[in-house]
């Protein structure tokens, strides 16, 4: 059976494999020109709506003013004028009857004086002294309550002003024992003991009466730059028995 005997009669048409590949080919470019053309119209409405979408910068406008818009500069001589009291008047009592005129020497000024709430409120001046030269008051200082880092640079070490010896525990006396207790002590600036740490212990039953001791010590404060500074201080204790010696 030859190919020609095989092609297939359709409305009287012949239809093979002939007719198929011409077919294929124009609707082939049809099918790509269409899908590419989908394509573009996909990608530029996307980026047309970012662009429609985007928001305008706002405009920042600069006005230039010349130094003789300014103006003169305010007065410095009512700087220090303290801005009035705010009283609050008395509200007079209407009267009965026809006013009876009295002398001036027996009518006395009503005075207004202020409340302590008004008071109060008040800010208070900067005063100045006889020589024309302002009193400041001075700052208020609170004192820092946290312990300083664990060095701390200082021109004048700490210098033990008042030294208390240990208790020696009875049980350690009792039982022969021995040791040395080395403490971290917290000077403020003032020289007195805020805080006492074990920073090394031959035997635990030490510890506490060492703390004990370190705690009722007094030092002269550490100075930097010609200032009291809180440092941290190491003392040793030493438990030794008297017959030991």
């Amino acid at each position: 059976m030859t190919t020609a005997s095989i092609a297939t009669s359709v409305h009287g048409v012949d239809y093979g494999a002939v007719e198929l590949k011409r077919v294929l080919q124009k609707y082939w470019v049809l099918g790509l020109s269409i899908s590419i053309t989908i394509h573009f119209i996909a990608v530029g409405t996307y980026y047309l709506v970012g662009i429609l979408g985007q928001e305008e910068e706002p405009a920042v406008m600069v006005r230039i003013m010349k130094y003789s818009d300014l103006g003169p500069p305010p007065s410095i001589a009512n700087v220090n004028t303290p801005p009035p009291i705010a009283v609050s008047a008395p509200v007079a009592k209407p009267t009965v009857g026809a006013p009876v005129p009295v002398p001036d020497a027996e009518v006395s000024p009503e005075q207004t004086i202020a409340t302590q709430t008004e008071m109060s409120q008040q800010i208070a001046p900067v005063m100045e002294t006889g020589e024309g030269e302002f009193a400041i008051v001075p700052d208020i200082f609170i004192e820092d309550d946290t312990p300083p880092a664990d060095f701390v640079p200082v021109e004048k070490q700490p210098q033990i002003v008042k030294k208390v010896k240990p208790v020696y525990p009875d049980l350690a006396m009792r039982a022969g024992l021995e040791g040395k207790v080395w403490v971290k002590i917290w000077v403020d600036k003032e020289g007195k003991v805020r805080e006492v740490r074990i920073l090394k212990s031959d035997a635990e039953i030490f510890d506490e009466p060492a703390i004990e001791a370190a705690k009722q010590f007094i030092f002269t404060p550490a100075y930097m730059n010609k200032g009291p500074v809180s440092v941290w201080v190491s003392v040793p204790f030493k438990f030794q028995l008297a017959d030991r010696n």
